[in-house]
């Protein structure tokens, strides 16, 4: 399966603007499986909700179903979304006949108080996508490995991301740390840029094999970066191992 981070600077709480960056980015890379966008990727990490929100209806759901069409492509990032009177950092799963899985982000950053503005989600997400097993998180959810336990022996695990340079040292790790616990691939994309906040994203986004070794890293660059991943060879790996036979039993509670 060929995969494709995007990486690219936001227009604070300006949709229109981000949708047409990405398009022009996306539409320069060529046959792909699966777009990979960054953490509200139509807005930056923005505390108000209430200003940003969409719905499932609104403008930006409609594109990510026509880029989806358009290249034959799922795509995925996640957006500021309101329903039933709840704002959610939602993840979208677009996939190319127009379906959609969602993810709420169940982890919701206490240090920039996400907790008070959003509702968090409850639901872990499994996609079957193209032979494929993908487990889709956001963000913060990269430092709580217990929900991303590879339970479902699923193939490849996704964090999109809002993850500023102070503590980029801990989005490497905690990358490398959950690929090699969890015997998958894993891809983290991040933005560049500095938001309306003054925080600076150094990108890094990045895909690691079963093994914690580099597949692909964007650095710090802008632009679209698409690396093909080998589902056969990372079995063929975890069974030679085995390492997964050997992980504990447990129940999440909320």
């Amino acid at each position: 399966m060929k995969i494709s981070l995007i990486q690219t600077a936001l227009t604070w709480e300006d949709p229109q603007a981000n949708r047409a960056n990405f398009e022009k980015l996306i539409n320069g890379i060529g046959a792909t499986d699966l777009i990979i966008l960054p953490e509200m990727f139509a807005t930056g990490f923005t505390m108000k909700p209430e200003a940003a929100a969409e719905t499932m209806g609104g403008a930006t759901v409609a594109w990510m179903k026509e880029i989806a069409a358009a290249k034959d492509s799922a795509i995925t990032g996640s957006l500021v979304i309101e329903e039933n009177g709840n704002y959610y950092n939602r993840l979208l799963f677009v996939f190319p006949d127009g379906e959609i899985k969602t993810y709420n982000k169940r982890h919701l950053f206490s240090l920039a108080g996400e907790e008070k503005a959003y509702t968090a989600g409850t639901e872990k997400l499994i996609v079957e996508y193209k032979g494929w097993k993908i487990c889709p998180q956001v963000c913060y959810d990269l430092r709580f490995p217990v929900f991303a336990r590879n339970v479902e022996e699923y193939d490849l695990l996704l964090y999109v991301a809002n993850w500023p340079s102070p503590r980029i040292f801990a989005w490497d790790t905690l990358l490398k740390a959950r690929a090699i616990e969890n015997m998958c691939y894993v891809a983290g994309v991040n933005r560049i840029g500095e938001d309306a906040n003054g925080h600076p994203y150094p990108g890094h986004s990045q895909v690691l094999d079963c093994l914690g070794a580099m597949v692909a890293d964007a650095l710090g660059n802008e632009g679209a970066f698409s690396v093909e991943l080998d589902r056969e060879k990372m079995l063929e790996t975890r069974k030679r191992f085995g390492f997964l036979n050997d992980r504990d039993r447990f129940t999440l509670q909320d």
